[in-house]
């Protein structure tokens, strides 16, 4: 909305902006802001609330209303129309408030002689920061332009609030950035850490949100706004050939271009703000609108966003933080693909992400790398400057920033816990790993980078049970070349030494999307097109990547593993797909390996029941353990509410394992388990008591599962499981720690 030249809420910035190079202290800032609003508005009440915590906001100054009530009156997110306005990130404008649905009398403020209301948020990029209210006796609607200039004074209150303008007494006037805060997420990647906060995309600091200058002002958001376009037009000429990339650039280019975009940044330049202020309450109103939005338009705002935050780093010169990284760096982040991941490289102690999810491309290679991470840490990225002191409970999917002695002191103690364990894992990582009772269990583990590789010889692993290719296509912005594949496939054999290394081919959709690929609209798509699906829907990727994995060994030994095999015709299907390139390659009279093993991945409880030829058709089945055990359940492994519902140890899941393990043993087909759960101690004590004698894991699981498998008689914890078993228990977990505790 078009401001005038010289209008009210340019007038009320003037005053606003002296006033805080006035006042000295935080509260009496505020106290002079109160008076300066109601003055100004002619209103007879203007009141501020700051959120005390994130679900309860805090009177924390006012003009008109009782002063004893100031830091007295509290109210949660919701409550009242102050609660409502920071819950819907709305303004209520009504000339009868308490008539109004959701009014809540405060009998301590004497509020019940003012009829009309507005109140609107003191918001900052997503981040609610409080409410800002006027109040009249008088029933009566207040103007647009006066909700106009509210909004404009919201605005530069957040600001100040954000540069700690407003410290004082009070909790709600604590020093922001400077309390311990607790975040409780996702655990994505157990372990621990403590270290010091390496933001990826540091926030832009508008240290002056207010200019008397409008003209000098339109022609800065002029210039950057031009510079923004030629951007987006190189982007668009690099993307061209490809048309999803030309796509997606489209629809970013559309933004950049956008006159209302533009229109009402100028407006809230005329009404007194600096560039960069305006595009920054255009970006925190295009969240609020969004917030609830569906997935299209939430994928939109994260173009808005994305072009906003270029335009503030144009007009402030700030940037992303292009130092070196910090000894001890956890990075935090909002979210993060994995190609940015992997350019920090295993410098990173942690990572804690805003989003992401337990299968994201970020935790894949988080877990390869064996550092913790947690997801959906709520807020992290507001709350946090690099530099910050941080701890990482990726086993709790816990973040402490800024912890206090006490609490670093016991995060200290599970530290050191952790570093002896670690000793004693080190002084068995060469033994064999039998039983107590005799039986030899195979330990794997997975791999996904070039990187991993070493961990070979570090963590005691006897070879590489999975190696996940699908992480060479996530990488990259285009198809990799035949050659490269090869190339990679071949330095990984040579790097095993000699130890086996299990190739499954590409497994993407569901949560692995590739960049250079059209995403598929599914409504479930962890069961939709995905994996083995897509290649043998897509026969030239697989056909090129299975000459690549030929190619690679060098008439070497090869294993190759299809992923998520539903049916037996899938797996006849893709074992065909594999002779015929055999035959290929023979006629071009390249090696063949020495020795070929095909196997799958038993992820479906389906293949449970499989006719008999797959198990004999099969040269080895592994156990998809994560997919296996979500789609027996029906428990979605990406939905928090009943990812944890189910246990692993369930009676019938068990059950389900021990079929299986009997199915292979008919056949005399090698079946081992592959997935997060082989890697913890006592679900893989109870796989190897169900008959499972190979497990591949993470490699920093190596030493703590086989420390519990050497200690442990397994023909006890099968007498152990099946007691429980037959006296009804849905789980063995209690029972079989009872056992681990007597011993």
């Amino acid at each position: 909305m078009p401001a005038p030249k010289d209008s009210e809420s340019r007038k009320l910035l003037r005053r606003l902006q002296a006033v805080m190079a006035e006042a000295a202290e935080g509260q009496e800032r505020l106290n002079r802001i109160v008076d300066l609003v109601a003055i100004s508005m002619g209103t007879e009440v203007c009141s501020i609330y700051l959120h005390r915590d994130e679900s309860v906001l805090e009177l924390c100054a006012t003009y008109g209303l009782n002063a004893e009530a100031v830091h007295v009156t509290r109210m949660r997110m919701g409550e009242g129309l102050v609660g409502h306005v920071a819950k819907y990130r709305r303004a209520v404008n009504t000339p009868d408030a308490p008539s109004t649905k959701g009014f809540r009398y405060m009998p301590e403020t004497g509020e019940e002689v003012f009829s009309s209301f507005l109140g609107v948020p003191v918001q900052r990029l997503g981040e609610r920061l409080g409410v800002l209210v006027v109040q009249s006796k008088d029933a009566r609607v207040y103007s647009d332009d006066e909700v106009y200039a509210l909004e404009v004074v919201a605005m530069v209150l957040a600001e100040m609030t954000e540069l700690g303008a407003f410290v004082g007494e009070g909790e709600a006037l604590k020093p922001r950035h400077k309390q311990q805060v607790m975040v409780r997420g996702v655990t994505g990647q157990e372990g621990s850490a403590e270290g010091i906060v390496h933001l990826h995309d540091p926030r832009v600091v508008i240290t002056n949100p207010v200019s008397d200058d409008p003209d000098h002002e339109r022609t800065r958001l002029t210039t950057a706004i031009d510079a923004l376009r030629v951007s987006v037009d190189q982007m668009l000429s690099a993307a061209s050939g490809d048309s999803e990339q030309t796509e997606v650039i489209e629809a970013f280019r559309m933004f950049a271009y956008s006159r209302s975009w533009l229109r009402r940044m100028e407006a809230d330049i005329d009404a007194g703000l600096t560039a960069e202020a305006a595009v920054e309450k255009e970006q925190t109103a295009a969240r609020a609108r969004m917030s609830g939005a569906d997935p299209y338009l939430r994928d939109r705002l994260a173009d808005l966003d994305d072009l906003s935050n270029r335009l503030l780093r144009m007009l402030t010169g700030q940037g992303r933080d292009s130092s070196e990284l910090p000894d001890g760096a956890v990075l935090v982040a909002r979210n993060i693909g994995p190609g940015e991941l992997l350019e920090y490289g295993r410098r990173l102690r942690g990572v804690v992400l805003e989003d992401g999810a337990v299968g994201s491309h970020a935790a894949i290679v988080a877990r390869a790398w064996a550092i913790p991470l947690v997801l959906q840490a709520q807020g992290i990225t507001s709350e946090a400057l690099s530099g910050d002191p941080i701890l990482v409970d990726g086993d709790q999917g816990i973040v402490h920033l800024r912890p206090d002695d006490a609490v670093r002191a016991a995060f200290s103690d599970k530290l050191a816990m952790q570093a002896e364990a670690q000793t004693r894992y080190a002084s068995i990582r060469d033994r064999a790993c039998f039983s107590a009772d005799g039986h030899r269990i195979e330990l794997m583990m997975n791999a996904g980078l070039m990187a991993d590789l070493p961990s070979l010889l570090s963590s005691g692993a006897e070879g590489v049970g999975l190696f996940r290719t699908e992480l060479q296509f996530l990488t990259r912005n285009k198809v990799p070349r035949r050659g490269e594949l090869a190339s990679l496939y071949a330095r990984v054999t040579k790097a095993a030494q000699g130890k086996p290394v299990t190739f499954r081919t590409l497994d993407i959709g569901s949560d692995k999307v590739l960049p250079y690929m059209k995403a598929q609209e599914e409504p479930n798509p962890a069961m939709g097109w995905r994996a083995i699906r897509v290649g043998l829907d897509k026969k030239g990727v697989m056909r090129m990547q299975l000459q690549a994995l030929l190619r690679a060994v060098n008439g070497a030994p090869l294993r190759i593993m299809f992923p998520f095999i539903a049916q037996l015709e899938e797996f006849l299907a893709a074992r065909g797909h594999l002779l015929r390139e055999i035959h290929r390659e023979t006629s071009l009279g390249h090696p063949l390996p020495s020795k070929l093993e095909v196997g799958a991945m038993l992820e479906t409880p389906s293949m449970a029941f499989a006719p008999r030829k797959f198990f004999e058709e099969a040269d080895f089945i592994s156990i998809g353990g994560n997919d296996l055990k979500q789609f027996f359940f029906a428990a979605d492994r990406e939905n928090e509410r009943v990812r944890r519902r189910y246990d692993t140890l369930n009676v019938s899941f068990l059950s389900l394992i021990e079929q299986i393990v009997a199915r292979c043993a008919e056949t005399g087909t090698p079946v081992s388990f592959c997935g997060e759960d082989a890697g913890r101690p006592v679900e893989a004590l109870c796989f190897a008591a169900m008959g499972l004698r190979s497990l591949s894991m993470r490699p920093a699981s190596i030493g703590p599962v086989k420390h519990i498998l050497l200690r442990s008689n397994l023909s006890e914890v099968r007498d152990v499981i099946a007691t429980a078993r037959d006296s009804g228990e849905q789980s063995v977990r209690p029972a079989v720690m009872e056992y681990l505790r007597t011993r």
